[in-house]
Formats: C-alpha cells, sequence, structure tokens
C-alpha cells in the first residue's frame, strides 16, 4: 500500500537524483504537465533510464487521447514500471484502452501480464465526473483512483478553487468526494491530490489528516519535504491497529455473519474491509522496518 506518491519532473536530472532520497513509498515521473512538449524526448529517455532495476517507480504519461501517449508508452514500458498514472481520463474507457496498450507492451518486453498497475485521476474532465461508477469492475489493473482540481476549475473557467483559508470550494470538495466514492465502489484505494503550497508544511500536515480521517489511503506529492509529514498522517496508532485486529478476529470466529456487536457497537462487513486495509498496511509497515 502506497501512502505517498512523489511527482518527480522527468526531464530534470537534479531532481530524479534526488527523488529516492525523500522517502515516498512511490515515486512519479512526470512526462504531462510538468514537460514542455519540446523536452519530452529528452524526458522519456531520463525516465526509462532511471526506471531500471527500481521499484515502485510509476509514470504519468500523457492523456490517453493524445499523440504523446503511445510514445510515452514505448519509451517507458522497456524498464517496467510499477504502473502508469493516466491523466484527464473521460471515463473508465480510457482506462480500459490504457490497459489494452498495456497487454500488448508487457508481451513484447517480456512483462509479466497484468504486473503494470493503472492509477487514473478521474475528475480531472468535467464529464468524467459523471461517468465515475464505470471503474467497477473496468480492468484488473486498476490500483486506485485520484483526482485533481487544477484542470478541472480551468475546465469550467473558475478563478479559484480554494477558500481564503485553504479549503477547497464546493465544486472541488464534490469532485473530492465522488474519487473516494468511486474508489471504494471499485474496492481500490482513494489517494488524495496535491497539497500545492509546499512551503505550508503545516498547511499539508492538516490535509493529510483529514484525508486519512475521511477515508482516503494515501496522497500525491509535489515537494520532498511533503513526504514525511503524509507518511505519518497515514500510519494507524497502536489503538486503531488493536481494533482492528480485533474485527478481524470477531468475524473469523463468526465468518458467515454479516453484522455482529463489538463494544456495544454493530460492526458489519464494511467495517471488516477497512480493518482488513488497516492491518495490511500495518503489516506491510513492519516488514518494511525489519527489512531496513
Amino acid at each position: 500500500m502506497n501512502r505517498s506518491f512523489l511527482f518527480v519532473p522527468a526531464d530534470d536530472e537534479h531532481k530524479l537524483q534526488k527523488a529516492g532520497e525523500a522517502g515516498a513509498d512511490a515515486l512519479i515521473l512526470d512526462l504531462e504537465d510538468s514537460v514542455v512538449a519540446a523536452a519530452r524526448t529528452v524526458a522519456r529517455d531520463l525516465a526509462r533510464a532511471y526506471i531500471a532495476g527500481k521499484k515502485n517507480v510509476w509514470v504519468r504519461i500523457n492523456p490517453i487521447d493524445s499523440e504523446d501517449a503511445a510514445k510515452d508508452l514505448d519509451a517507458v514500458m522497456a524498464s517496467a514500471p510499477a504502473g502508469i498514472i493516466l491523466p484527464k481520463p473521460r471515463s473508465a474507457d480510457d482506462a480500459c484502452a490504457l490497459a489494452a496498450m498495456l497487454d500488448k507492451l508487457e508481451t513484447r518486453h517480456g512483462i509479466p501480464a497484468g504486473q503494470t498497475r493503472i492509477l487514473p485521476l478521474c475528475t480531472e474532465r468535467p464529464q468524467a465526473l459523471f461517468a465515475l461508477d464505470g471503474y467497477v469492475g473496468a480492468t484488473a489493473r486498476l490500483a486506485g483512483l485520484s483526482w485533481g482540481a487544477e484542470d478541472l476549475s480551468a475546465a469550467v473557467g473558475a478563478s479559484r478553487s480554494r477558500d481564503d483559508d485553504g479549503g477547497w470550494l464546493p465544486p472541488y470538495e464534490l469532485a473530492r468526494s465522488l474519487c473516494l466514492f468511486a474508489a471504494a465502489a471499485a474496492e481500490v484505494q482513494a489517494i488524495d491530490t496535491v497539497y500545492t503550497d509546499f512551503r505550508d508544511l503545516e498547511g499539508v500536515a492538516r490535509y493529510a489528516a483529514n484525508a486519512a480521517r475521511d477515508g482516503f489511503a494515501g496522497m500525491l506529492a509535489i515537494h520532498p519535504a511533503q513526504v514525511k509529514i503524509i507518511n505519518d498522517a497515514f500510519v494507524p496508532d497502536a489503538e486503531v491497529i488493536e481494533r482492528a485486529r480485533r474485527i478481524i478476529a470477531l468475524f473469523e470466529e463468526s465468518p458467515g455473519a454479516g453484522t455482529l456487536g463489538m463494544d456495544g457497537e454493530m460492526i458489519d462487513r464494511p467495517h471488516l474491509a477497512q480493518a482488513r486495509r488497516i492491518v495490511d498496511l500495518a503489516n506491510d509497515l513492519q516488514a518494511t522496518q525489519e527489512k531496513g
């Protein structure tokens, strides 16, 4: 499970060299918004070289309906990235189209079938908000759903997406909520979007804590200074882990039950699914610490 995804411009050799030291659970080499068109050929070459032999490095390609998308994939898939960040999808059909392209490229490069995951940024086009239920069962490659406000606000002609206190204005809070619910319906992780003021570390801490509270499993980052704050926000404390283990044990004792009582509360199957996610994350973190 990934708590933090750190964006790195794929055409910036210095940032690429430093990226691995940031402590992010996953890196995203960006070939889209942070790379001008004239630099994309160089960025693809640098990305391919960087990915080779590394784990949990993802690539944000250009939109699937652009000419650059196929070029991006042709360049980087030889190095077997962990996954592809899909920007500006119109619907889950774009994720399925990407999955079909990955089927062919994995075969070509000898990559195990289905290994490359997909994480769509599912709210960047207005039309996409009306089709989020399409991600349910769309492709086995779906690793999660994330969202973004900048392209969406530009598409509707808004002058800003946040209020004076830094909170989302109603249209973008709606998009965030729909992403969360769509991910839950598709039974994948919901990953909250970036906190763009990288100098405001207190702000990113509040935002990440709220994201964890609301049910997001992780968050996108745009600066290395944000990474530890994000990682810490998505670590369940000992009390939460202990409660999750008790919920799992309770259902193991009564495997056919749909609802059970615990501590004066009614616990049902959604609570069990959440408990399993918490315990899986805790186990993953413990394994990582033991390896380190």
